[in-house]
């Protein structure tokens, strides 16, 4: 590990910001994370269904709401662990195999993967909805949930530099330019172009800033995968769930590489990324992604009422994310 980007606890910025805690420069290679309650366990199936929520939703990524309840490097260390234990077994390699399954986290992801089904489920039957309903207050209160949690990747930042500010810079010029694309519709699509989308879009589902959802829209899919979940379309679920855990495994050793080597660069990019992706929760926009002006009056209150419920939200959910990692010691995070 690079040391020059790790973190370490009881520090501070020279603002006054604190630093959060690098998980894994807390235990060596290898080294099983203690075994939380029932309690715990119930807490993270809760994160879990919080995640889903958020990736069915087109422009909200469950990777923002891992980062906002302190859970996204751990998140990633163990999905990156339970890879290359994988790979490790089907090179033959058992012994190999079971050190990286003992260094993974099995109480968080099983727990956080059964609240991401069961949300996936009532999502996709609920949110489409709401969305289509009321499209001004939902995306008002998404934009607050992205706006209020803006400050936190930049607070895990050790140290701040011309490099980081253009990366984050990038980033927000990225996000942007992804999120005025025009959404597609692909009412059967084939087989391995689902596998392809699944891949792709799992990867922006634990990315913050990027929305999965709404990489399955713009590729044409987020509809039909949404109607393949509630018709339960058991050939096109396991193609996508197929290609999800491909493109997963293999991104995640990436991103478990910069999280580790390159941490402060890559929460530059990742809040460029969150505040590029606002484009997408903009109230006001045709359906081609064109911006348009607020309107004056009770309106414009609504969706500033509506936007300041989801920064409430967020800081909530972020004093939970950090009192519960205080509560579970360095052993746990």
């Amino acid at each position: 590990m690079d040391h020059s980007d790790a973190l370490h606890d009881g520090e501070a910025h020279s603002d006054g910001a604190p630093v959060m805690t690098n998980p894994r420069a807390e235990a060596p290679q290898g080294t099983p994370a203690r075994r939380p309650g029932a309690s715990g366990i119930a807490g993270h199936a809760v994160k879990g269904l919080l995640m889903g929520m958020a990736d069915v939703i087109p422009g909200v990524s469950g990777g923002t709401v891992a980062l906002i309840l302190g859970i996204f490097a751990r998140l990633v260390e163990t999905i990156h662990r339970v890879a290359a234990g994988a790979v490790a077994l089907v090179k033959g390699d058992q012994r190999q195999a079971r050190t990286h399954w003992r260094a993974a986290e099995f109480s968080l992801v099983l727990p956080l993967g059964v609240g991401i089904l069961l949300a996936l489920g009532i999502g996709s039957l609920t949110l489409p909805h709401l969305i289509e309903r009321y499209p001004v207050i939902t995306s008002a209160v998404f934009f607050g949930l992205i706006a209020g949690a803006l400050p936190i990747p930049w607070r895990r930042m050790r140290a701040r530099s011309g490099a980081h500010y253009a990366l984050a810079a990038l980033g927000v010029v990225g996000a942007f330019v992804l999120a005025g694309f025009a959404p597609q519709d692909v009412a059967e699509p084939a087989l391995p172009a689902v596998f392809g989308a699944a891949a792709i879009a799992i990867c922006a589902m634990i990315l913050p800033g990027v929305s999965g959802a709404y990489l399955l829209l713009v590729m044409g899919l987020y509809e039909t995968t949404l109607d393949a979940l509630g018709g339960l379309d058991l050939l096109y679920i396991a193609v996508f769930t197929t290609g999800a855990v491909t493109g997963l495994a293999m991104f995640s050793k990436l991103l478990s590489w910069l999280l580790d080597r390159r941490h402060d660069a890559t929460m530059a990019v990742l809040v460029g990324l969150m505040a590029g992706s606002l484009r997408r929760l903009w109230p006001w926009q045709t359906e081609s992604g064109t911006l348009i002006a607020p309107p004056e009056g009770g309106a414009l209150l609504l969706a500033l009422a509506c936007a300041a419920i989801g920064v409430i939200a967020v800081v909530g959910l972020t004093l939970i994310g950090e009192r519960s990692a205080v509560v579970a010691g360095p052993e746990e995070r």
